[in-house]
């Protein structure tokens, strides 16, 4: 089982981060990136929302950094983990406009983009971005589509319900022949998407009793049947994150417990937070759970 992580610092949400991440910047995040580089995980991520109203930050947090930059500057300071958007909300741009901008990161990368996408939720950032937020469902699902047909094409070409586009150059383009990716949320309907038109599932606040029920149907549907009797589809990610944060130093067999029990729901990767009370107790929880999850 891979091991990932919720980047500290770069989400801020209330009551869930440590007062150390609220004066930390770049260097703290880079320190986090190569620990856990060098520790071997798979990923590390970084979300995505533009412009939260004042109401709703005591309740979803306030601070958002942008994927983009931040992935290019810790491309530059690593190698081989993964740079995963956990998520960019699918109705704020153009298919076009993420080939070109992520294909462009996974060149500088050297091929380490794990795109994470979502339909987003939040109905007064899309009024403000002048985004649709009705039908927002079947517009990602189109997207999707037009993402997976472009994201690896210098001159991409689709036609679908919501894009239509031909004729067109993007370079620079991915440079994986088929980049990862994965679906959040935390619906049914966000795993039967991620099933049927993508590579993986990263829900988040979910029970593990409620994700192991939700992964059961979805293993019997006739689209998890189809996927996999489809030859050269790569292996479905089941990306779980676990409910409360882990203390891998001080609880070792409680973390060993849940991390085996998200194990036992499906999970192929752990996408981890951690308790941590400062920078270097974040890298020693990395190391400690490294040692537990091998």
């Amino acid at each position: 089982m891979k091991l990932g992580i919720v980047t500290p610092v770069v989400t801020r949400l209330p009551r869930a981060h440590a007062t150390w991440e609220e004066k930390a910047g770049i260097d703290e995040i880079a320190r986090v990136a190569i620990e856990a580089e060098r520790l071997g995980y798979h990923h590390l991520t970084c979300s995505e929302h533009v412009a939260l109203p004042r109401e709703v930050v005591d309740t979803r947090g306030g601070t958002y950094w942008d994927p983009l930059p931040v992935f290019g500057y810790l491309a530059a300071r690593t190698t081989t983990i993964r740079l995963a958007t956990h998520v960019l909300v699918l109705g704020y741009h153009h298919p076009l406009a993420i080939a070109k901008r992520y294909g462009t990161l996974d060149r500088v990368s050297g091929g380490r983009l794990v795109l994470g996408v979502g339909v987003g939720s939040l109905q007064e950032e899309f009024e403000l971005l002048g985004a649709q937020f009705e039908g927002r469902g079947e517009l990602a699902d189109d997207a999707l589509r037009a993402l997976r047909a472009s994201l690896s094409q210098l001159e991409p070409e689709y036609r679908g319900s919501h894009y239509v586009y031909e004729g067109f150059v993007v370079d620079p383009y991915a440079v994986q022949s088929r980049v990862p990716i994965w679906v959040g949320g935390r619906t049914a309907r966000s795993l039967r998407r991620a099933v049927e038109l993508a590579d993986g599932w990263a829900p988040f606040g979910l029970a593990r009793a409620e994700l192991a029920e939700m992964i059961a149907r979805a293993q019997e549907s006739e689209a998890w049947a189809a996927r996999h009797a489809l030859a050269g589809t790569p292996p479905f990610e089941l990306v779980l994150q676990n409910e409360h944060p882990f203390n891998p130093g001080a609880e070792p067999d409680r973390v060993r417990d849940a991390a085996d029990r998200l194990a036992d729901a499906g999970a192929t990767t752990l996408n981890v937070r951690f308790v941590h009370h400062s920078l270097d107790h974040y890298v020693e929880q990395l190391a400690a759970m490294r040692e537990l999850v091998g």
